[in-house]
């Protein structure tokens, strides 16, 4: 009990020290020792990472996981040592919706088939971006938080223990400053008129008494001096090591962006590929403004879709004096048969329609090329 006693008032003792020191230096009353101009550097190099790091981690958690909720479900599962359950994409969840609509409405009619299609199409994308968190997740995430709660707090740790020792380095200097200017005054000359000899030996006995304590607080300043350098050497050290830091984040920033251009990449191949299907699907935009003839298009396999039944002749057709326009081909294109025009991405094109054409195609031409070309596959230009 005693010793813990003494630990606490030695502790409590220390703390007061520091506190009088950090306040004399705050009201200019005190010197304070000041790190050299390479040290400041790294510790505002230092904090410079963490502070973007954080930010960047922050935000890239909103990007994966938009829903807040979802995010502090993850976040408790992780601090309870616990697998989160599988969760389901909004994309794979809007598919499995399409295709128990389609179940319902019936396969075989043209709104059936297609979202058949469309619903596939979007559990396939829920399935890569399913793909993409978790890779992004460990090969970009990982890394930021392993630094935040791992690297950076060494260093946090680090430098205020290094604060610590400056303010006890002060405050020995203090102490031995204080003690020199004591001792001076008690050595300076006594008197020898002085009618009272007692005062002769008091001023002896003193002068003496602030040589001890001048040896005192040179050898305190000396220990204080010698674990300050220690954990300056130290500190140095782990800021130093921010340079990894950056060398580590970007391979991370590579490998993320990787991933992130393959998700798009599968993404867009998906698309196409949905696009292309449902432009092979003979009744996908039967339903029109007339009932007639999706009624028709739906009865018999014989009946052609509604851009056939006006047999229309590629070769026959005539652009407009006006109304043609100039469009940019988004997607390649391959034409289904001889009445369609082959495209290729970022090219330009000059389209027109034609009186009772289909509103989702257009004629394309490219020099002395013709053909009908999908509407969704364009970017019309002014």
């Amino acid at each position: 009990m005693d010793f813990n006693v003494k630990k606490i008032a030695c502790g409590a003792g220390l703390f007061f020290t520091r506190a009088v020191q950090f306040t004399e230096e705050k009201l200019g009353q005190a010197e304070k020792t000041e790190l050299d101009a390479h040290f400041e550097n790294l510790m505002s190099r230092a904090d410079c990472t963490k502070n973007w790091t954080e930010k960047i981690y922050r935000q890239t958690e909103v990007l994966l996981q938009p829903n807040p909720s979802a995010r502090i479900e993850e976040f408790l599962y992780e601090k309870l040592d616990r697998k989160a359950p599988s969760r389901i994409t909004n994309a794979e969840l809007l598919g499995q919706y399409m295709q128990d609509a389609a179940k319902e409405f019936g396969p075989g009619t043209p709104y059936g088939s297609t979202l058949i299609e469309v619903g596939e199409c979007e559990r396939r994308l829920g399935a890569a971006e399913r793909e993409f968190l978790q890779t992004s997740a460990i090969s970009f995430l990982t890394p930021l938080r392993n630094f935040l709660e791992g690297d950076w707090r060494t260093i946090s740790k680090e430098r205020r223990l290094l604060e610590n020792l400056r303010l006890d380095l002060d405050a020995c200097k203090t102490r031995l400053k204080k003690a020199k200017v004591a001792e001076a005054k008690a050595a300076m000359a006594p008197d020898f008129q002085e009618t009272r000899p007692r005062n002769y030996v008091l001023s002896a006995s003193a002068s003496a008494l602030w040589s001890e304590e001048v040896e005192k607080a040179e050898h305190e300043l000396r220990v204080a001096q010698t674990e300050f350098d220690r954990q300056a050497e130290v500190t140095r050290l782990l800021l130093e090591g921010i340079s990894s830091t950056h060398v580590n984040h970007l391979r991370c920033l590579h490998e993320f962006v990787e991933a992130q251009a393959a998700y798009y990449k599968r993404c867009h191949f998906h698309m196409q590929e949905l696009q292309k299907e449902l432009g092979r699907l003979p009744n996908a935009f039967a339903l029109n403004s007339n009932p007639s003839v999706a009624t028709a298009g739906s009865a018999s396999e014989g009946i052609s879709s509604p851009v056939e039944t006006d047999t229309l002749k590629i070769e026959e057709v005539q652009a407009p004096a006006t109304g043609t326009r100039k469009a940019k081909v988004l997607y390649d294109y391959d034409a289904a048969d001889s009445s369609e025009l082959s495209l290729l991405a970022d090219e330009l094109i000059t389209v027109y329609t034609v009186p009772g054409m289909d509103s989702d195609w257009l004629i394309g031409e490219r020099g002395n090329q013709k053909g009908k070309v999908p509407v969704t596959y364009l970017e019309l230009l002014s």
